[in-house]
C-alpha cells in the first residue's frame, strides 16, 4: 500500500465514520500519512491518484446511497492507483462488493480490498443499548482486524459472478424510486412542532441541504433517508414512518457532523 492514503467516507448516523477512524488510527500507527475526508464535502475530481484511496459508507437498498455513488461514478480515470473499500450494514448487501470492483477496475484502480461489517441498524427495530454495543464493539475489532490485511497485503476484494449484478439493477430502481417527489412525499420526515426547540442541528448535519429553518424545519424533496436529522435531533422532534415506534440511534453525537 502506498504510505499515503485517503480515506472518503459517508455516515448516516455514525457506524461508518467509527470504522474510517479506527482504521485510519491503525494505518497511522503503522506510519501511514492518512487524511479521513467526508465524500459529501468532496469532490472526486480532486482526489489525489498519487495515493491509495480509501472507500466507506453504509448500505442502502442492497447497495449505497446515491450521493456516494455520484462520488464514485466521478472518480477520475487513472492507470493502477490502489482503493480499498469498506461498508457497514446491518445484514445483507448483494449489491456493491462485486459491482463496486467491476465500476472500479473499469476506471483503471487496482482494487486491493472489500469489506462488509455488522453494526447496528438506524432504521426499523432498533436493538437495545447492549446488542448494539456489542455490534460496536465487534464491528471496530473487524476494521482493524482489516486494516492490518491492508498494510500486510492480504486483503482481498472479491467477486462472486451474476447475483451481485441483479442486486444492483434491483438497488438501482429502488434508488430511482426513492428519489421520485412521489415517495418523498410520501415518506417526508415530519416535525413535531410541540417538541421542537429550533436549534438548528437538523439543518446544519444535513449531507444534502435538504432542510431548511424556517421557524420550524422544513424538508425538501431530495432526502436519502440516510436517518441523520431523524436520529441526532437532540429534542427527538423528526419523526419518521421507517423507525419503529419512533426509537432512533446514533453512534456519535451531532458536532461530530458540524
Amino acid at each position: 500500500m502506498n504510505n499515503n492514503v485517503e480515506f472518503y467516507f459517508f455516515s448516516g448516523t455514525g457506524n461508518t465514520m467509527l470504522v474510517a477512524e479506527r482504521m485510519s488510527d491503525v494505518f497511522r500507527s503503522e506510519g501511514y500519512n492518512v487524511k479521513l475526508k467526508r465524500i459529501e464535502d468532496s469532490n472526486p475530481a480532486h482526489v489525489d491518484t498519487r495515493s491509495t484511496i480509501g472507500l466507506g459508507f453504509p448500505v442502502a437498498i442492497l447497495s449505497t446511497y446515491n450521493l456516494v455513488w455520484k462520488f464514485i461514478n466521478g472518480l477520475p480515470n487513472v492507470d493502477g492507483t490502489e482503493v480499498f473499500m469498506v461498508d457497514t450494514l446491518g445484514g445483507y448487501s448483494g449489491g456493491i462488493v462485486g459491482p463496486l470492483k467491476t465500476l472500479l477496475e473499469s476506471k483503471g484502480y487496482k482494487t486491493i480490498g472489500a469489506c462488509e461489517i455488522i453494526m447496528p441498524l438506524n432504521i426499523f427495530f432498533i436493538e437495545d443499548e447492549t446488542i448494539n454495543t456489542k455490534k460496536v464493539e465487534e464491528g471496530l475489532l473487524k476494521a482493524e482486524n482489516y486494516a492490518l490485511t491492508i498494510i500486510n497485503n492480504e486483503s482481498e476484494w472479491g467477486r462472486v459472478p451474476v447475483l451481485p449484478d441483479l442486486m444492483r439493477l434491483v438497488s438501482k430502481i429502488g434508488l430511482k424510486i426513492t428519489a421520485t417527489d412521489v415517495h418523498q412525499k410520501l415518506l417526508k420526515f415530519k416535525v413535531d412542532q410541540s417538541k421542537c426547540n429550533q436549534c438548528g442541528i437538523c439543518e446544519d448535519i444535513c449531507p444534502l441541504n435538504n432542510i431548511t429553518l424556517v421557524n420550524y424545519p422544513v424538508t425538501g424533496n431530495k432526502c436519502e433517508y440516510c436517518m441523520r436529522c431523524v436520529s441526532m435531533c437532540p429534542a427527538k422532534a423528526m419523526k419518521s414512518m421507517i423507525t419503529y415506534k419512533g426509537k432512533t440511534y446514533s453512534a456519535v453525537k451531532p458536532k461530530e457532523f458540524k
